[in-house]
């Protein structure tokens, strides 16, 4: 268990939100600590997964949160479930999912070498997790020893947490805080560390933690960001690993995806049937075939060409063919041995060592370019430096190159002087160029220059961006427009002038769901590029929304709602009741609220209304008979215990399943009784809000305010 510091936002013992008592941390992130607490309702251990105060007021991270709080749809006892965010009244934000007691597998790694049946077990129970989240469309994409916990330290008991970089397989789905790779090297697949992900890099990500904790060490990346390239580039070793176990790990981490096992179910197809030293996926040898092992090549410098393997003779002709063939690989053999030993350096140039794979990473943000990786020639490392003015970590090396390979690297960075931001990546001879700028004739100079492709042998795309110095806000209102399904999302206080740089963009309004809430997060960060977004957005769900539409506009009065627990009288300020739980209202009326009517209904999930104030058991709304000569501020209850209720015959309830979610209390103050007699003590939503709309055709202005509190229903943990 992690020590609590002064400095911790929580300290054992504090309550939040008047109910999750703080018992201790269990860990501490980037962004976010992680605190186990007890419920004070239900009795029930969770973990609170808080975000820094710095981040609470940051759109990009709230979204991030609230992906992960949208993971609460995979059910499966591998994967740790997910609650909802709250947030406190001091403005933290926090995110609840279930507490498991137990080791992580990063205590277990610390401790030394696991047995191979254990981790074969947690292989098993890992892989049905990964399975479930995948087939919902979710990649972990962070899968390391401590985002793994085994229950009551039982490997049969493995459970995947921390889905907090997760990202969903749909096509343009980014990761919220920044697009580029988001994960722990150590454990990373390959193609991520150039933002690639899918299925198979968790695949490949289990398989590296197996090793790591079948060897009782973390994998060793290297000193510089050259090796860690170059290792990632490489098979891992499991030498002296047992069967079937090297076996598994050496198809599940294969650097190459396409030949890496394709998939969470083809783990669990192997684990189900080992096969012990076959071939990797997508192999086909024979097993009764002769196999012939390669001499090691000496590395080849530039500007020579690679020898093309002679054809197999075809069957019945003559062997005098490859009789003469094999006497030219012996004299290309000593040629080679000549190479090796400098004799031809003269000739050739200098031998540089293979780099495999061959790569190379240049950059340029904030005004700094920066590179890492290969280089073919002292010529080229320099004119690449001098693009990078000295901020360039190159290795000097040979490879599967094109010869015009630094030639093409160089023309392609030459012309980039002009652009904000650029990334150039390539692999061997292929690669990706990206960029912005805010300049529209140097974007089309570029465009046209490049014409979407890589110059010369380099194979890839080009992609340059333009970027507006000033964002018109009438380029984001459609935005707004296809998403808005709650009511008008509007823009507060947008510049004449547009968005600068610097200038955040606010949204306002409601929305029918969180996945409204993220898709318009998406499509206003695709638009907005790196400009700040505040979307102060009201989630409501679709009932709500519908009656939304029909609720009289009308000011905030500053009229509050109140919430207790029925069967303990303990304020509620979360609002959020579970199954069973009678919730308790109270309406607390201001010391200028003296006269007129006060008319409080529920609106409940379904699209039911049940009116608390007036209904038939309690008919007199007057804000004067409700003083009852009481002046300053006056509380109201509305809803009672159930106790309350057999005595004094109030309206009271309790939660049951066939209404969980959001239901909205409305507070309506008006000038005269709202409607002709009383409503009925529940109809529904929208004949109430017709009627509404009815009586504000001939009594405009008759309605003073409306205050409304959100409650929220939910099934016991």
């Amino acid at each position: 268990m992690t020590e609590s510091r002064p400095g911790d936002t929580f300290q054992p013992g504090d309550l939040v939100n008047n109910t999750y008592r703080i018992e201790a941390i269990l860990g501490r992130g980037g962004t976010s600590d992680v605190y186990k607490a007890r419920s004070e309702i239900s009795g029930r251990l969770v973990a609170l997964k808080m975000l820094k105060s710095e981040f609470s007021g940051n759109e990009d991270y709230l979204t991030l949160l609230t992906r992960e709080e949208e993971i609460r749809e995979i059910r499966h006892d591998a994967v740790v479930r997910y609650s909802e965010n709250h947030r406190t009244e001091d403005g933290h934000v926090y995110l609840l999912m279930d507490y498991v007691e137990g080791p992580g597998l990063d205590r277990k790694l610390k401790q030394g070498p696991m047995a191979a049946g254990d981790l074969l077990t947690v292989c098993r129970r890992v892989a049905s997790g990964l399975q479930a989240a995948h087939a919902r469309g979710i990649v972990h994409r962070d899968l390391s020893p401590d985002n793994i916990i085994l229950r009551g330290g039982d490997p049969a008991e493995a459970v995947i947490i921390d889905f907090g970089i997760a990202k969903d397989t749909n096509p343009g789905a980014q990761t919220i805080v920044g697009n580029e790779f988001a994960g722990k090297y150590a454990y990373a697949a390959p193609e991520q560390l150039s933002g690639k992900t899918d299925a198979r890099s968790d695949v490949y990500s289990l398989g590296a933690l197996l090793l790591a904790n079948f060897r009782g060490a973390a994998p060793k990346l290297g000193k510089s960001p050259m090796e860690v390239l170059q290792r990632k580039g490489e098979r891992l070793d499991t030498e002296g690993v047992p069967e079937p176990l090297k076996t598994l790990i050496d198809r599940m981490c294969d650097p190459d995806p396409e030949r890496r096992m394709q998939s969470a179910a083809e783990v669990l197809a192997f684990l189900d049937a080992p096969e012990p030293g076959g071939a990797a996926a997508g192999d086909t040898a024979d097993d009764e075939a002769t196999v012939i092992a390669p001499a090691v090549q000496a590395p080849r410098p530039q500007g020579v060409p690679e020898s093309k393997a002679a054809p197999a003779p075809e069957p019945g002709k003559s062997r005098g063919g490859l009789i003469a063939a094999v006497l030219a690989l012996i004299l290309v053999g000593g040629g080679a041995g000549g190479y090796v030993a400098g004799l031809f350096d003269g000739l050739l140039g200098p031998a540089y060592p293979v780099a495999e794979p061959y790569v190379l990473v240049a950059q340029k943000t904030g005004g700094t370019v920066e590179m890492v990786g290969n280089a073919p020639s002292e010529e080229v490392r320099d004119a690449l430096s001098e693009i990078a003015s000295g901020a360039a970590e190159l290795t000097l090396a040979s490879g599967a190159i094109a010869e015009s390979w630094g030639a093409d690297v160089l023309a392609t960075l030459q012309p980039l002087d002009a652009l904000e931001e650029w990334r150039l990546s390539v692999k061997g001879n292929r690669g990706k160029l990206s960029g912005t700028t805010t300049d529209r004739a140097v974007q089309e100079r570029l465009a046209e220059q490049f014409d979407g492709q890589l110059p010369g042998a380099l194979e890839g795309t080009v992609e340059i961006a333009f970027r507006e110095m000033f964002l018109p806000a009438e380029a984001l209102r459609p935005i707004l427009a296809a998403q808005a399904d709650c009511g008008a999302l509007t823009l507060a206080d947008p510049p004449a002038t547009g968005y600068g740089p610097e200038t955040p963009v606010t949204v306002t309004g409601r929305v029918a769901g969180t996945a409204t809430r993220v898709t318009l997060f998406d499509a206003l960060r695709a638009r907005a590029g790196d400009r700040k977004l505040v979307l102060d957005v009201e989630v409501l769900n679709p009932t709500l929304c519908l009656i939304e539409s029909h609720l009289p506009r009308a000011p905030a009065n500053g009229i509050g709602v109140g919430f207790h627990v029925g069967e303990t009288g303990a304020p509620n300020p979360s609002g959020r009741f579970f199954v069973g739980e009678n919730p308790v209202i109270d309406v607390t009326l201001p010391e200028d609220v003296t006269d007129g009517f006060l008319t409080v209904s529920i609106l409940d999930v379904s699209g039911n209304v049940f009116h608390l104030l007036p209904n038939i058991n309690r008919p007199d709304n007057a804000v004067a008979a409700l003083r009852d000569g009481a002046d300053g501020p006056v509380a109201v209850r509305v809803a009672f215990s159930l106790a309350e209720a057999a005595e004094s015959g109030g309206l009271a309830f309790k939660v049951d399943d066939s209404t969980l979610g959001k239901s909205k209390v409305v507070v309506l103050h008006s000038s005269a009784p709202l409607f002709d007699g009383l409503r009925p003590t529940s109809e529904s939503a929208v004949g109430y809000a017709e009627a509404l709309q009815a009586h504000a055709q001939g009594n405009d202005g008759a309605i003073l305010s409306l205050d409304s509190r959100i409650l929220v229903t939910a099934a016991k943990p």
